[in-house]
C-alpha cells in the first residue's frame, strides 16, 4: 500500500470516528435552511479514482498464496463446542456456582480383602480398582499381570482378530518400570501398572498406526498420541494396538472380521470393535476407542461392557486419526463403571494440541444421593434398570420429547479428513468400471463432501446449534435419563455424554445367532455430568452383579 493510501486509510478511520456527529449537524443545518442537500452529493471531479486508474493498478494484481499441503489431522480455524452458549459462558456459570472448572478429584482405591484369586483368568478378570488394589499392595507385581495378559492376547487374537499390533517389548519394559517403581514406593496412582490396549486410530512410537486400512498397514507415526501419554504419566502398560474397523466403520479390517467373544459366530460391532472384544475376553484390563456416531457405544453394548463416551471435548485426540472434528471423542472402554470412572479421571483435561479440548470438573462419588438427582427415562428404557434405581432411592420421571436431530454434516469434515487420500495431489480419480454397490459404497465415502455447497455446511451447522438449544431445554431440570436405543444420532451431534451400562443376562445378537450375555443400557448425561452418571450407573452396579459375567472362551 502506497503512503497516500496509508494516509487516507487514517484519514477515512479519523473521519469515520466522526460521522456521527457530522450527520446530525447536517441534518439539523438542512432543516433551519443553512445548507443545500445537494451539496452532499458529490460531483464527477471530486469523485475518488475508479479503481481501473493507473495509481490502482499494483492493487489490482492477483496475490500468490502460498498452497499448505494437508494431511489427515490439522484443525480447522473453527472449533466445535458443546456448549450452546459458548466455552466462555460455560466457565462463567461454573465459576459463578462456586466450581473451580480447572479442580481434578483424586480417586481412591479401595484396599483389597480376602485371598487373592488362586488361577490366572480370575486375575485377567478382575476390575482394574480390585487389580489396582492388588498391585498396590504388592500381592501381584505389574510384571505378572503383564505376562497373564500377554499370554490371553497371543491366545485369543488368532481367533478373535481383536490386535492388530501386539507390543510385546514396550509392553514388558513399561511393566518393568512401574514394578521397579513400585518397590521404591514411587505408586503413581490407581492405573500403575495396569495392562490396556488402544484402538488404531492413535499414533505410537515404534509400532505402525493402520487407522484398519491396508492402504495404511505400514504406517509408522513416530509419536505417542496425548491420550497415550497420559496414560503413560499415570503408569499403565499399553500391550497392544486394537482392532478398528476400516477408517473407523463397523468392525471389518483388513485381516478380516473382529468377532465377539460370547459367541464367535457374531461381530464385534464397531468400530472400537477389537477395545470391545479385547476388554471382554480379558486379554486387557481396560481399553481406550473412540466416538463419532457410536463407535463406543455400540461395541460395548455388544460385547455385554461398561464404556463412557464423554463430553465433546473432554479428552484429547491429538494423534488419532480424523473423521469429524466436530464429533469425534475418545473414551474409556471397561468391565465396571468404576473403572471408567478411574480411566476417565487420568486423561480428561484441556489440550493445547486439540483446539477443541476444554478441562472441566470430575467428582465421581462411590455412593451417590440417588434422591438428589433428577432421572428421567424413555419409554423404551428397560423396566429394571428403571426399577432398581428407584429401589435405590431415585425418583425417576417419564423424559420430555427429545428433538429431531439435526442433518448430519460428518460427510463434509470426513471428505475433508481424507482428501489427501482420495485426491492425492489435488487430482480426484475416477471412480473404477465394475465395482459392485458395496465396493462403490466404500470407494466414493470420502468423495461425497465435495458434492455439497460451503454454504450448505454453514447452514447445517446453523441448524445444529438450534437442535443443541432444544435439547437443552429438553434436559431442563434432568441430571441424566435412562434409554434403551442409546440417542447415539442425537446426541453424538449435541455433545452429550452416555455411559454404558451392564443391566441383565440373556440371549442377544442378530436372529439365528443369539448368545447369553450381559444386556446393556445407556445413560445420557447433561453437558458435562460425566461424573453423574457414571456415580449412578456405578450406585446400579454395587448392587447387582450382571457385570461380573464373562465370556467362557475355552
Amino acid at each position: 500500500m502506497s503512503e497516500d493510501l496509508e494516509r487516507t486509510g487514517v484519514d477515512v478511520a479519523k473521519s469515520g470516528i466522526r460521522r456521527r456527529g457530522f450527520l446530525k449537524a447536517a441534518a439539523a443545518a438542512t432543516a433551519a435552511g443553512a445548507l443545500d442537500p445537494r451539496s452532499l452529493v458529490a460531483t464527477p471531479e471530486a469523485m475518488p479514482p475508479a479503481p481501473d486508474a493507473p495509481e490502482f493498478e499494483g492493487l489490482r494484481e492477483p496475490v500468490q498464496e502460498e498452497v499448505i499441503p494437508l494431511g489427515n489431522g490439522e484443525p480447522p480455524a473453527l472449533q466445535f463446542q458443546a456448549y450452546p452458549g459458548g466455552t466462555g459462558a460455560l466457565l462463567e456459570k461454573y465459576w459463578r456456582a462456586g466450581m473451580n472448572p480447572f479442580e481434578k478429584t483424586p480417586i481412591d482405591v479401595e484396599p483389597w480383602e480376602g485371598p487373592v484369586p488362586s488361577t490366572e483368568e480370575e486375575i485377567a478378570f478382575l476390575p482394574v480398582h480390585r487389580l489396582s488394589a492388588l498391585v498396590k499392595e504388592r500381592r501381584v507385581s505389574p510384571t505378572e499381570l503383564f505376562d497373564i495378559y500377554m499370554e490371553r492376547m497371543k491366545r485369543y487374537d488368532p481367533v478373535l482378530l481383536c490386535a492388530v499390533t501386539i507390543l510385546e517389548d514396550r509392553g514388558r519394559e513399561e511393566a518393568e518400570q512401574a514394578e521397579a517403581e513400585i518397590r521404591a514406593g514411587e505408586w503413581r496412582g490407581p492405573l500403575h501398572g495396569i495392562p490396556y490396549g488402544l484402538k488404531d486410530l492413535f499414533s505410537t512410537v515404534g509400532a505402525r498406526t493402520t487407522w484398519g486400512s491396508a492402504a495404511f498397514q505400514t504406517q509408522m507415526i513416530e509419536e505417542d498420541a496425548e491420550v497415550v501419554r497420559r496414560l503413560n504419566a499415570a503408569g499403565a502398560v499399553l500391550i497392544a494396538k486394537l482392532a478398528t474397523g476400516e477408517f473407523a466403520r463397523g468392525d471389518r479390517w483388513y485381516r478380516g472380521r473382529t468377532l465377539n467373544p460370547w459367541n464367535l459366530a457374531w461381530g464385534s460391532s464397531g468400530s472400537s470393535a477389537g477395545p470391545g472384544s479385547a476388554t471382554a475376553a480379558g486379554c486387557v484390563a481396560f481399553s481406550i476407542g473412540t466416538e463419532t456416531r457410536g463407535s463406543i457405544v455400540s461395541p460395548s453394548r455388544r460385547n455385554g461392557l461398561s464404556a463412557l463416551r464423554p463430553t465433546f471435548g473432554r479428552v484429547s485426540r491429538y494423534g488419532g486419526m480424523v473423521l469429524s472434528w466436530s464429533m469425534d471423542k475418545t473414551g474409556p472402554m471397561c468391565r465396571t463403571i468404576e473403572d471408567c470412572a478411574l480411566v476417565f479421571n487420568e486423561i480428561h483435561g484441556a489440550d493445547e494440541k486439540d483446539p477443541a479440548s476444554i478441562t472441566m470438573p470430575f467428582r465421581f462419588e462411590r455412593n451417590p444421593d440417588l434422591g438428589a438427582l433428577s432421572i428421567g427415562y424413555t419409554e423404551d428404557a428397560p423396566h429394571s434398570f428403571v426399577e432398581k434405581l428407584e429401589e435405590l432411592g431415585a425418583r425417576p420421571r417419564l423424559m420430555r420429547e427429545l428433538p429431531d436431530q439435526a442433518a448430519s454434516s460428518l460427510g463434509a469434515e470426513s471428505s475433508s479428513a481424507f482428501d489427501f487420500h482420495v485426491a492425492p495431489g489435488g487430482e480426484l480419480p475416477p471412480v473404477p468400471e465394475g465395482l459392485s454397490e458395496v465396493e462403490e459404497r466404500d470407494f466414493t465415502r470420502f468423495r461425497r463432501g465435495r458434492e455439497g455447497l460451503a454454504m450448505d455446511y454453514v447452514h447445517a451447522q446453523r441448524r445444529r446449534l438450534i437442535v443443541m438449544k432444544r435439547m437443552a431445554e429438553a434436559m431442563e431440570g434432568f441430571d441424566m435419563f435412562a434409554t434403551g436405543s442409546g440417542e447415539v444420532g442425537l446426541t453424538n451431534e449435541t455433545g452429550h455424554p452416555a455411559a454404558v451400562v451392564q443391566y441383565g443376562f440373556g440371549p442377544l445378537g442378530p436372529e439365528g445367532e443369539e448368545a447369553e450375555q450381559p444386556l446393556t443400557t445407556t445413560l445420557i448425561g447433561d453437558l458435562f455430568a460425566d461424573d453423574k452418571i457414571l456415580s449412578v450407573a456405578h450406585a446400579f452396579q454395587a448392587a447387582t452383579d450382571w457385570h461380573t459375567r464373562h465370556p467362557a472362551l475355552d
